[in-house]
């Protein structure tokens, strides 16, 4: 019976020594090891992930993440668009699009803040777009011209006639405004020789380079000399829209250019340079009778 105990005690020690061996050769964690370490999913399972979704605050809105990403890849295929710039577009190609030739009538507008002169031609009974020249120089400010000697250039409605030309000027070429106009003179301005000119340099003129004042003046004393009885140059601070008056509602001479604005208003309707005349201090607009 002894003999029985001993060999089975000594199975049992071999069973257990066999058992015991592999857990002994794995390595022990620490108790941080064990704390810090994930549970990972089981491998075979499924994981579904949530599509989480932008709000958008200045378009409120709401898109998910795929919609954002095809709106992106849509924006980058947009072709693109620079910004406009001027360009000075050739006088024969401009006359051609309006339809007019050298010598036939021509009207001016020139627009301070834009720093730009426009040439409109008539054809067909109308005035046409002709051509916009940048302005190279002009001195002061927005506003009228007040007095001989305050670099301001002129703002309002003027008339240039064949007397008003001079193919002689030290400034390349030149002609005259006729400020002080009637209206000027009623508010008691002073000043002269204010012209557009060349030589690119201002102290209360509209200066030009050189090879636009050659084709302006050319413009304007062929028409001059064909017949026209007068060039109407109509000055601007702005292109007066609705837009810009607001902004400037608060400046000092806010009722003088909405007196302007008149002008501009029915040349933009019509197509023609209105009838000016002067009453009670202000201009005053009337149907065009050229």
């Amino acid at each position: 019976m002894g003999d029985i105990l001993v060999t089975l005690l000594l199975l049992l020690s071999f069973i257990l020594f066999y058992l015991y061996q592999p857990l002994q050769n794995q390595p022990r964690q620490t108790a941080a090891e064990k704390v810090i370490q994930p549970k990972s999913p089981p491998v075979e399972q499924n994981l579904t992930l949530p599509v989480p979704k932008l709000d958008i605050p200045e378009t409120n809105c709401t898109m998910t993440v795929e919609e954002f990403i095809r709106m992106a890849q849509q924006e980058n295929k947009a072709e693109f668009s620079p910004v406009p710039v001027f360009r000075d577009v050739p006088l024969e190609e401009s006359l051609l699009a309006a339809g007019a030739k050298v010598g036939d009538p021509v009207f001016i507008r020139i627009f301070k803040q834009e720093s730009l002169l426009e040439v409109w031609i008539k054809s067909d009974n109308i005035y046409h777009f002709l051509k916009a020249y940048k302005i190279c120089a002009y001195s002061g400010k927005l506003g009228p011209k007040r007095k001989e000697g305050d670099r301001q250039a002129p703002e309002g409605f003027y008339r240039v006639g064949r007397g008003s030309l001079n193919p002689h000027s030290k400034f390349h070429l030149s002609f005259n405004l006729g400020y002080p106009n009637a209206y000027d003179r009623a508010h008691g301005r002073t000043g002269s020789y204010l012209m557009v000119h060349g030589n690119c340099v201002s102290i209360g003129c509209y200066a030009m380079t050189d090879a636009k004042i050659e084709e302006i003046y050319s413009l304007v004393e062929k028409a001059l000399k064909k017949g026209q009885r007068a060039v109407q140059v109509h000055i601007y601070p702005f292109r007066m829209t609705e837009e810009n008056m607001a902004a400037y509602s608060h400046y000092r001479w806010y009722d003088f250019w909405e007196n302007l604005k008149e002008g501009y208003d029915y040349f933009e309707a019509e197509r023609l340079p209105p009838k000016i005349t002067v009453k009670h201090k202000q201009y005053v607009i009337s149907e065009h009778d050229e």
